[in-house]
């Protein structure tokens, strides 16, 4: 099988979603030739996705242009699609030309539906997954009342036909809903479950018994929590993307370690975050507390809340006591709730097996 993989580089969490399938269909296939197609970093893609693959640099989406890891900036992200949509047809037809050079024999998308517009004009069978659209939270941004009126519902027609050109759309759990997408399927939550080296971090950290080491990821969106004015309380260590360049004695970088981000994650005693579906539902399978502030105006993060509290340890903060710091209390809190069993994530091997069997 020769399979395309398209992965958006907004954030990391489509590429969470993504790795596990790749990696489940490369056991049921493993003579699978893939191509994986995204503008996220080569190290990213191969620390997540087994075995050899190719890689095409390409940006097939974009997402929203972020103010940071929390908020949208909307003129900006309209300006950005205005310009993506201007001449739509030529644009569906120069990736319809590069799909054709690469030749595969089946594509699958997260979330860009640019390549299922290619697809459906070349005849080649494709499939779609996310626990989000692109043309859904478009909707929600740009066509409620107001001057945007005009210029949008022609952009969301493009997107919702490029969507529904897919064999089928695989929403996961937890996700949005889309009851526009007649061809969209629910699957079952996809996630990595990385091996706990909790004694081993501990030793590395050099921690004594009763302190306890916090991880603060927000899904590879670049933002900065202003550190230098935290107070840091006794008993936590915490660690922070290298990109900060903030040195203190209870602060590590992520990077310095050299794990694989899911045994970080499986490793640490609590995970501060935005709503994302990769570190929710990675938190989730591993019984991993996680304290969090949302996200404003961003309606996937309603489905991934709802479902974390129900099947994990979760406390929301606000954006204010996150810049502050203001953590302590709310994680001793957030410890205090009992543990629930962690959930185990069968949607990988569902989708594959979907995959799979289209190849034969």
């Amino acid at each position: 099988m020769r399979l395309l993989a398209t992965i958006s580089a907004h954030g990391l969490g489509h590429l969470a979603q993504s790795a596990p399938v790749l990696n489940a269909l490369r056991r049921l296939v493993p003579a699978l030739q893939l191509t994986v197609a995204s503008a996220l970093p080569e190290a990213r893609l191969r620390e997540r996705i087994d075995g050899g693959f190719r890689i095409e640099p390409q940006a097939l989406d974009f997402g929203f242009v972020m103010h940071d890891a929390f908020s949208v900036d909307l003129k900006a992200s309209a300006a950005a699609y205005r310009d993506w949509h201007a001449d739509w047809q030529a644009r569906v037809a120069r990736t319809a030309a590069w799909l054709q050079a690469l030749g595969p024999e089946l594509l699958l998308c997260n979330a860009a539906y640019l390549p299922l517009a290619a697809a459906a004009r070349l005849g080649v069978p494709a499939y779609a997954m996310s626990s989000l659209n692109w043309a859904d939270l478009f909707a929600h941004l740009f066509m409620q009342a107001g001057a945007h009126a005009r210029w949008a519902p022609p952009i969301h027609a493009q997107m919702l036909r490029a969507y529904r050109e897919a064999s089928a759309f695989f929403k996961l759990r937890p996700g949005m809903d889309m009851p526009q997408l007649p061809n969209a399927t629910w699957a079952e939550p996809v996630a990595a479950v990385g091996r706990v080296r909790r004694d081993e971090l501990r030793e590395r950290l050099q921690l004594a018994p009763d302190e306890r080491v916090v991880l603060i990821a927000f899904g590879g969106i670049q933002a900065r929590l202003p550190l230098q004015r935290w107070r840091f309380a006794a008993g936590l260590h915490w660690l922070v993307p290298a990109a900060w360049g903030f040195d203190h004695e209870r602060v590590r970088t992520i990077e310095s370690l050299g794990w694989p981000f899911a045994e970080l994650l499986a490793s640490v005693d609590a995970l501060v975050a935005k709503p994302g579906y990769g570190s929710f539902v990675e938190a989730a399978c591993v019984g991993l507390p996680v304290l969090y502030a949302r996200r404003p105006d961003w309606p996937e993060q309603e489905p991934l809340l709802h479902w974390l509290h129900a099947h994990g340890r979760a406390l929301q903060i606000s954006e204010a006591a996150l810049q502050r710091g203001d953590l302590a209390a709310p994680l001793a809190a957030l410890w205090r709730q009992p543990p629930k069993p962690p959930l185990v994530a069968g949607g990988a091997e569902q989708i594959a097996a979907r995959l799979a069997r289209h190849g034969r």
